[in-house]
């Protein structure tokens, strides 16, 4: 290896240090701030070295077990039917649009990225939900519009198969007799981990983090999500109030959104290791036309 590629690789290092310590840096703040003293967040701010540490915000998490539990299994529930879901509606969809010669293919791709463009506003999509789905405080409203808004996964999925699954070993499968579905379910689907995994985990991200259909379509708190207890709080510290009682305790309403953001985040980062081999390889195939 010569000096100037030496260089270049030692230069390489220390951007990808420190672009990683930037990426690293918030979340290490965050959880630093979540163990701080509720005092001295208020009087010194977010600091990497708090002047008194506490465990206080998570002890009035554990205290409050029922509603922070009950929003935590409320979003585990839909977020994993609606990856379920979601990746067996785009993959059946992505298939017939990726199938050569199919009748109509080309309006119903055009369909699909249509949808990508434009939509209805949020005043149409509103009553469409509430009028005609009538999905209005139910949990149906925090799994069916991120359901039918998948059209970007169907575009990678369509493109994987395209790209990545060669044709005549769709035709084999069609000589030895076995239907479209047969193929589809036991021929295309394991031969198709790295992009569904990459589906699943961006579709799984979106149901996670998502906060805004709780907001517009349940007036019942009681059927929030842990996203949506996290933003009312963010919203009004005056939310945690109404469950503390009369017991005159005081509440670290400073570092409890800190440390409900850390319980909140926290089971993303212990799957995302087990999708990360799939996820490069995945998103690279999925976008690249075949």
């Amino acid at each position: 290896m010569n000096k100037s590629s030496k260089r270049f690789l030692a230069l390489s290092h220390v951007v990808l240090i420190f672009l990683s310590i930037c990426i690293v840096a918030p979340f290490l703040l965050l959880i630093i701030s979540s163990l701080t003293e509720e005092k001295t967040a208020v009087k010194y701010g977010y600091s990497f070295f708090p002047k008194q540490w506490s465990l206080d915000a998570y002890k009035y998490i554990l205290s409050n077990s029922a509603l922070f539990g009950k929003a935590f299994i409320i979003t585990i529930c839909v977020t994993v039917a609606g990856v379920l879901i979601g990746v067996l509606i785009s993959s059946m969809m992505a298939y017939v649009l990726s199938r050569p010669g199919i009748p109509g293919g080309g309006i119903l791709n055009f369909y699909v990225v249509f949808t990508m463009l434009f939509n209805g506003g949020l005043v149409a999509t509103y009553l469409n939900y509430v009028q005609i789905f009538h999905i209005k405080n139910t949990y149906l409203a925090l799994l069916v519009p991120n359901l039918l808004c998948n059209a970007f996964s169907i575009i990678m999925i369509k493109n994987y198969f395209q790209s990545t699954i060669p044709e005549e070993l769709l035709e084999a499968a069609r000589i030895d007799g076995a239907s479209e579905m047969s193929i589809f379910l036991k021929v295309v689907m394991p031969l198709s981990k790295p992009i569904l995994a990459t589906v699943a985990l961006i579709i799984g991200l979106a149901y996670w983090n998502d906060w805004q259909n709780g907001l517009y379509y349940l007036d019942d708190a009681t059927m929030h999500g842990i996203q949506n207890v996290l933003n009312d709080m963010n919203s009004n510290a005056k939310y945690l109030m109404q469950f503390a009682g009369s017991s005159g305790v005081s509440i670290p309403t400073t570092t409890v959104r800190m440390a409900i953001a850390v319980v909140g985040i926290f089971p993303i980062l212990c799957v995302y290791p087990f999708f990360q081999e799939f996820f490069a390889k995945g998103i690279t195939a999925g976008a690249v036309k075949g």
